[in-house]
């Protein structure tokens, strides 16, 4: 245990050092990729810093154990069982700790909110997700851009796109991906009666250009003018972008945002994602037998969750976790449904024995 937590604590001293070096601090990209990593590092340098006390006073303990002294070994023992009583918790929740994270966690994400089945209803429940969400990213301090909106017409949205910044963003929005249900009475419904309608999520990591490694002459890139609602911009400016893998076949476009820039990142990030779980599909096909995880396919026909207003009840389908509180987490605070999710996937982890 000791050893892991060194290593950490080596990284994390390094990190620290090159987070005031001027040329770091004069990259942003560079410095931001570091400062992440930082942050992510800072609980498991605290623990660090009280196992290792904890671990050399044992061993003072041990020492005065052999004191010739009564009342001092006396004391000696008292103060060692507290210790080892103590370094037996930290151990316990260190071990959580060292579970290995998805290496995209700490990633900025593309998050996108689509009314499903329901008609206008559907559109109102998209609108209801996007300020649940909206509440709990102000909440955690991230960064929000509108890139696309497709407005309702009786309010809420037909589809949404926006990017989400901060720190663990993709870490904590994960799960989210995949059909949300809702039933109530609507507001179009004259008759009382409970509809269900639905919303789709879709929460994709965002790559920077240098971690995407898909050579440039296996891409043809077209741009083409975006159709749909949205004034003269769309019939004259080419800001729609395609890209096609040649190798794979596999194509990918984007006509979330207004700018074309914005649209080729968003483009390569979903190509390479379709890239790389088509060739990670029969790497991880023996390990997701053994254990499904919670982020699955994030298909949009996937029910992971229900919003009953009658019975103000929230249900994961995926934990089998319910809550009657439905009217606070509407509001913004899902980090009680976030973290259940989270304690899942890290108790399957334990399960299997995956540690960093």
């Amino acid at each position: 245990m000791l050893d892991k937590l060194e290593s950490i604590h080596s990284r994390y001293l390094d990190i620290e050092e090159k987070l005031a070096d001027p040329s770091i601090v004069s990259d942003m990209k560079a410095y931001s990729k570091l400062n992440k990593e930082y942050k992510s590092l800072k609980e498991l340098e605290d623990y660090y810093q009280e196992y290792k006390s904890v671990h050399d006073n044992i061993i003072g303990s041990k020492e005065m154990l052999q004191d010739d002294d009564a009342e001092m070994r006396e004391m000696a023992q008292m103060e060692l069982e507290t210790l080892e009583a103590r370094k037996e918790v930290l151990e316990e929740e260190i071990k959580i700790l060292l579970i290995p994270k998805d290496p995209d966690d700490d990633k900025d994400v593309i998050f996108e909110i689509r009314s499903g089945t329901g008609g206008d209803e559907a559109s109102i429940f998209a609108g209801d997700l996007y300020r649940m969400y909206s509440k709990y990213f102000e909440s955690q301090g991230w960064k929000v851009e509108t890139l696309s909106v497709n407005e309702g017409t009786v309010g809420g949205f037909n589809k949404l796109v926006l990017e989400v910044t901060g720190t663990n963003v993709f870490g904590q929005l994960k799960f989210e991906s995949g059909a949300h249900r809702v039933q109530r009475v609507p507001k179009t419904e004259s008759q009382g009666r409970v509809h269900t309608s639905a919303a789709t999520v879709a929460v994709i990591p965002k790559f920077e250009v240098e971690d995407i490694d898909i050579k440039k002459d296996d891409l043809r890139t077209d741009t083409f003018r975006a159709s749909g609602a949205g004034g003269q911009h769309v019939n004259k400016t080419e800001s729609g972008v395609r890209f096609t893998h040649i190798p794979t076949g596999i194509v990918s476009e984007s006509t979330d945002s207004r700018s074309q820039h914005k649209n080729r990142e968003i483009a390569l990030t979903r190509l390479y994602i379709k890239i790389r779980e088509a060739q990670e599909q029969k790497v991880y096909s023996e390990q997701k037998a053994q254990r499904k995880s919670l982020v699955g396919s994030g298909d949009r026909s996937d029910k992971i969750r229900t919003y009953n207003y009658p019975q103000n009840r929230v249900t994961d389908h995926r934990i089998n976790l319910t809550l009657y509180s439905l009217d606070k987490i509407i509001e913004g605070d899902i980090a009680p449904v976030i973290e259940a999710l989270q304690v899942y996937e890290n108790a399957e982890k334990m399960k299997s024995g995956e540690t960093v």
